[in-house]
C-alpha cells in the first residue's frame, strides 16, 4: 500500500474485476477516461474516519471498513484524497468514482454542490455521532444558543450536516453560520484551537479524538440530534450500494462494527489538558532518551513501542528512578516480587526493567483465548498487567454472569468495578480487588498511546490493523 500526504491521489492496492458486478447501472453515465480497474474511492480525511499517521500509513474507521469490503470480494481498492466534500460528491456524481466515505451524512446531495448531482445513491448508516459545539479555551464557553448572538459559527459544508443544524439555524438567526468546505475535520479543530476561528460545529467523534491532540479547544454544547455516517454511492451502481448495506448489516450483526467502534471512537477518559499539554512537551524533550530502550523492548517481545511508552508514562513519567510510596521502583514501576518473577535483576535498570515488563505483557496476552482479537486483547492484557490475570478473568466471568461478552474490553470494563463488592466477589475465585484501577489505568494509556500515535514513527502496525482481517 502507498500512501501520500492528504492533498495527493494514492492508491491502496485491493484488485479490479468487480466493477463488472457492480455495473448493473440503471442508467448510463457520461462517458469517462479509463479508471483503474477495482474500486474506485474518494476519501475526505477525518481524524478517525482515514488518516495518515506519521508512518505514512492510512488507518481509522472507514479505512478498515472499505479495504475489508474490497479484499471479501477480491478486488482493488483505488483511494483519491478530496480536498473537500464538495469535491468528493462532485466526483462521485460524475462517475469518476464509485464510492465516497469519509464524515458524510446521507443528506448530502449534489442540490447545493456545484458541479454535482441530485441523483447520488447513498450507504445504510453505519455509526451515529451527534453535532457539537467547539470553542477555543481562552475565549467565551457559551452554554446555550442564545449566548451566541451576532458570533459566527463555522461548520462543514456539504457533508450533510446542514441538515442537522437546520432547525437550529432557523430558531437562531442572530448566530452567523459560515458553511466552511474544509480537507477534513482536523482542519477546522485546528482553527478553533489555534483562535483563528472562535466557534465550529464539528462531529462529536471528530471532537472526541481530536482533544489530545489540539489542546486549546473543548466543547461547549451538543448542537444537534445523531445522526449516521454514510457512503455516497455514484448513479448507476445499484448492485453496488446493495451490498455495501449487507456488508453493514453483517458487520454490525457479528460485532464486527462494535469492535471498530470501540477502538476508534470509545469514550476513554481523556487526559486531562493539563497532562497532556505536559506529556507533549516530555515526547519532545525527554522521550527521545527513552526511544531505543522501548524500540529494543519491542524487538525482544514483540510489543509495540509505542505502547510500552504509554505505559511507561503512565507509571513513571519516564523516570527511571522514581520510587513510589508502595515500594514499586524504576522506568516501569515493579514491584519486587514482580521484578524477581520477570527476571530482572535491578529495577531501576531502564533496558532491564522495559525488557521485562515487555515480555510479561506479551505473557498475559497469550494466556487470554485465541478467540480474543485486537485491540480487545491488549486491552485486556493491559488491565491483567495493572490488576492480575486472576482478577481479570473474575471480571470475565462476572461479565459472562450479567449477559455481557467476556471477549470485549467495553463489556469488562463495565464489571470490574464491582470486584470491589462484597457481593460479587465473594462468589469469584480470586475475591476481593480494586477493579476501578484497571479501568483508569487502561484509560489514561490508552490516552498517552493515541498521542503517540499520532506524533512517533511506528515499529510495527497498529493494534487494530487485524481488525480489517477478521
Amino acid at each position: 500500500m502507498r500512501d501520500r500526504a492528504f492533498a495527493r491521489t494514492c492508491i491502496i492496492g485491493l484488485a479490479g474485476v468487480a466493477l463488472l458486478a457492480f455495473s448493473g447501472c440503471d442508467e448510463p453515465l457520461t462517458p469517462q477516461p479509463p479508471a483503474p480497474p477495482g474500486i474506485n474511492v474518494v476519501v475526505r480525511p477525518g481524524p478517525a474516519t482515514w488518516f495518515i499517521g506519521p508512518d505514512g500509513q492510512a488507518s481509522g474507521f472507514d479505512h478498515d471498513l472499505l479495504t475489508r469490503f474490497a479484499r471479501e470480494r477480491g478486488v482493488p481498492l483505488n483511494v483519491e484524497y478530496a480536498d473537500g466534500a464538495a469535491a468528493l460528491l462532485a466526483k462521485i456524481s460524475h462517475g469518476e468514482a464509485q464510492v465516497g466515505a469519509g464524515g458524510l451524512f446521507p443528506s448530502a446531495n449534489g442540490n447545493d454542490v456545484p458541479g454535482a448531482s441530485p441523483a447520488l445513491a447513498w450507504s445504510s448508516g453505519y455509526h451515529a455521532v451527534e453535532p457539537v459545539l467547539i470553542y477555543n479555551v481562552d475565549g467565551f464557553r457559551p452554554r446555550r444558543w442564545d449566548d451566541l448572538d451576532r458570533a459566527s459559527v463555522a461548520y462543514p459544508a456539504h457533508t450533510g450536516m446542514d441538515r442537522q443544524l437546520a432547525a437550529v439555524r432557523t430558531a437562531h438567526p442572530e448566530v452567523r453560520w459560515q458553511p466552511v468546505d474544509v480537507a477534513s475535520a482536523d482542519a477546522l479543530i485546528a482553527q478553533v484551537a489555534d483562535g483563528t476561528i472562535s466557534y465550529a460545529v464539528v462531529a462529536s467523534s471528530d471532537a472526541t479524538v481530536a482533544r489530545n491532540i489540539y489542546l486549546d479547544f473543548d466543547v461547549a454544547f451538543p448542537a444537534g440530534p445523531q445522526r449516521e455516517f454514510a457512503w455516497a454511492v455514484a448513479p448507476g451502481y445499484p448492485e453496488l450500494r446493495d451490498a455495501l448495506n449487507a456488508f453493514f448489516a453483517r458487520l454490525r450483526k457479528d460485532g464486527t462494527l462494535a469492535r471498530l467502534t470501540e477502538r476508534y471512537f470509545a469514550e476513554t477518559p481523556p487526559v486531562e489538558r493539563i497532562d497532556a499539554s505536559v506529556f507533549q512537551d516530555r515526547i519532545r524533550k525527554a522521550l527521545p532518551e527513552w526511544r531505543k530502550t522501548f524500540v529494543d523492548a519491542q524487538v525482544k517481545s514483540g510489543i509495540e513501542w509505542r505502547l510500552l511508552a504509554a505505559i511507561a508514562y503512565q507509571e513513571s513519567q519516564w523516570d527511571a528512578g522514581a520510587t513510589s510510596e508502595t515500594g514499586v521502583r524504576g522506568l516501569m514501576q515493579l514491584t519486587e516480587d514482580t521484578a524477581r518473577a520477570l527476571g530482572v535483576a535491578d529495577r531501576l535498570d531502564p533496558k532491564s526493567a522495559a525488557i521485562g515488563a515487555a515480555r510479561y505483557l506479551a505473557d498475559l496476552k497469550r494466556k487470554l483465548p485465541p478467540r480474543i482479537g485486537e485491540p480487545d486483547r491488549t486491552w485486556l492484557a493491559l488491565a491483567a498487567f495493572n490488576i492480575g490475570i486472576g482478577h481479570l478473568e473474575d471480571a470475565r466471568v462476572l461479565a459472562q454472569r450479567q449477559k455481557l461478552n467476556p471477549d470485549l474490553w467495553s463489556d469488562v470494563r463495565k464489571v470490574l468495578p464491582l470486584l470491589a463488592e462484597p457481593e460479587y466477589y465473594v462468589t469469584l475465585k480470586n475475591g476481593y480487588a480494586r477493579g476501578g484501577m484497571p479501568v483508569a489505568f487502561v484509560g489514561r494509556v490508552r490516552g498517552y498511546y493515541d498521542i503517540l500515535l499520532r506524533t512517533e514513527d511506528a515499529g510495527r502496525p497498529r493494534l487494530h490493523a487485524s481488525l480489517a482481517e477478521r
